[in-house]
């Protein structure tokens, strides 16, 4: 993930607090495919909070849940990500920041689905101007991706 190189940038703990909404979720395959993710979609409704206390919370919608399962062969949640119900995800806990490797660690306390309670994630984060960029590794069905999500600030 490149790197803010100003020495004016303000630190990711600074700039991370807020409300974010979902502007895209892409998944790549390692060879740099798209791949389509069955359980929201690539383009769900989701909103994001962290608050400067160090809580958070996240939610997931598919845009289209008339034609929602859980992820096809799964009863766990994908490789270093939750798992969604019926098209829907959504957890909340408590997070901290490591401005010098630019991630954030987020614990969860609670979420929809009972087996990612306590599940500890740790992400590369960039926030530029009103953008925030996380980008992770996980599964999508079998397969292994690479998910880029972009975020903007609307509070």
């Amino acid at each position: 993930m490149p790197s803010e190189s100003s020495s004016t940038a303000p630190l990711l703990s600074q700039a991370l607090p807020g409300t974010w909404r979902l502007v895209t979720r892409i998944d790549r395959t390692l060879d740099g495919e798209l791949r389509e993710e069955p359980s929201l979609g690539s383009d769900p409704v989701a909103l994001l909070f962290y608050d400067r206390a160090g809580h958070f919370s996240a939610q997931f919608m598919k845009r289209d849940r008339s034609s929602t399962n859980a992820e096809p062969g799964s009863s766990s949640p994908p490789a270093n990500n939750t798992r969604a119900q019926g098209g829907y995800d959504a957890y909340f806990g408590s997070y901290s920041v490591d401005d010098a490797n630019g991630t954030v660690t987020q614990t969860l306390d609670g979420a929809l689905s009972p087996e990612n309670v306590g599940l500890i994630v740790t992400r590369e984060m960039l926030v530029s101007g009103n953008a925030l960029t996380i980008a992770l590794q996980t599964t999508s069905g079998a397969q292994q991706v690479i998910r880029t999500l972009v975020w903007e600030r609307i509070g």
